[in-house]
């Protein structure tokens, strides 16, 4: 027995094991950070509702860059005057797991696997492959009615195991990589009819969605890169090396102020693991006094109507997502803003948990939350300032 590859396959495996677990512990975690009575401590008032579809859930996968990206693109078609489609959120991400494949298997095995992407792998998926209507291509075969990706995505990391382990490469992987995809989610169609019309994937695309993936932008703000140029963000799910326009800290925000003004929701991309953020309440937001620091009547009423916030630095940013207290979690829509009783303003974030929570799949992030927590935001490029697009020299 080759005990090597055995090791090998067997940490694959482990790996890949951990990765699919990793959405669903993350949203069973959250439930602890929770109050009963958190809602009727809270008044919103509703500044700014763009228009974006209903609330999806991406049930037991890694796929919220894809539910949440398609979000962004389905809110894209509302403004633009258009009907909007449901994208097919499992078309997009299988398209990305056969292209992450390729990298990886260039890079024998030097990159990180799993089912995480980012905003950009929506575009660059629709801009190769085209895309298609969630009715034509829903990803649930052999009898499910919710994602599950915890087998199939053992069984395609231990494939790309194996594969990278060889003397030799040949042709043939990558067959059996699509006809595992094809077993479990289903063989994608050629064509496919659409109100009375057939299309390609492509034409698709292009007659009906009709936006130009060159059109969209990625933000990031790190103190490592010189301010308004652009750098590859390096976190696991950016796979792709893609590259991003770094701002300062408060850009951030006042880039999706003046996005919603102008009528443009945003994606958004954060870390969801902090004490601060609770799903089943629906409200996320930097608490003054650290967990560890507080009393356990603090604790309990945490969410319990509006909190003073901690003042965050872009050093104090910079120094979380160095030492690893910010992690790539989880991709979101923003889709509005609202104020407190207060008077404290909010974004409105759709996020693709299905509708369990206080908001029925929505919740509210505070802006000092969204300044310490978001690793990117991708956005039409017409939602950014002039005196920005000057600065980061796009016309």
């Amino acid at each position: 027995m080759n005990w090597n590859k055995t090791i090998v396959l067997a940490a694959s495996l482990f790996a890949a094991s951990f990765q699919v677990q990793a959405q669903d512990n993350l949203i069973n975690a959250l439930k602890a950070n929770q109050n009963d009575n958190s809602k009727s401590g809270f008044t919103f008032t509703e500044v700014i509702n763009l228009g974006n579809t209903s609330v999806k859930n991406q049930g037991s996968s890694g796929t919220c860059w894809s539910y949440s990206g398609n979000s962004f693109l389905e809110s894209e078609m509302i403004r633009m005057g258009k009907k909007p489609v449901e994208i097919s959120q499992i078309y997009t991400a299988r398209n990305t797991y056969l292209d992450k494949a390729r990298t990886y298997v260039r890079l024998h095995g030097g990159l990180s696997l799993g089912e995480g992407g980012q905003f950009h792998d929506v575009l660059n998926s629709f801009r190769k492959y085209g895309t298609m209507p969630q009715s034509a291509y829903t990803g649930l075969h052999y009898g499910t009615t919710r994602n599950n990706f915890g087998e199939m995505t053992n069984m395609l990391d231990a494939m790309l195991g194996a594969v990278v382990k060889g003397k030799t490469l040949t042709p043939n992987w990558e067959k059996a990589y699509t006809a595992a995809m094809d077993s479990y989610l289903g063989e994608v169609p050629e064509k496919f009819d659409y109100n009375g019309k057939s299309y390609t994937p492509r034409t698709f695309a292009d007659q009906v969605i009709g936006i130009n993936p060159d059109d969209y932008v990625g933000i990031a703000s790190v103190t490592d890169h010189p301010y308004y140029s652009q750098f590859v963000l390096l976190i696991p799910d950016n796979w792709s090396f893609d590259r991003f326009y770094n701002v300062k800290m408060n850009d951030l925000t006042d880039i999706i102020d003046n996005a919603l003004q102008k009528g443009y929701t945003v994606a958004w991309a954060t870390d969801v693991s902090e004490k601060g953020f609770s799903w089943k309440n629906g409200v996320a937001y930097v608490p003054e006094k650290p967990f560890e620091e507080m009393t356990d009547q603090e604790k309990s009423t945490m969410f319990v109507g509006p909190k003073p916030e901690l003042k965050v630095t872009a050093e104090e940013r910079q120094k979380a997502f160095d030492n690893w207290q910010t992690t790539d979690d989880h991709g979101m829509h923003i889709v509005g803003l609202v104020k407190d009783q207060n008077g404290k303003e909010y974004y409105i974030v759709k996020n693709s948990w299905g509708t369990t929570n206080d908001y029925h799949g929505y919740l509210y992030a505070s802006k000092e939350f969204v300044r310490y927590k978001t690793t990117s935001l991708m956005l039409h490029k017409d939602g950014l300032t002039k005196d920005l697009k000057s600065k980061i020299n796009i016309k």
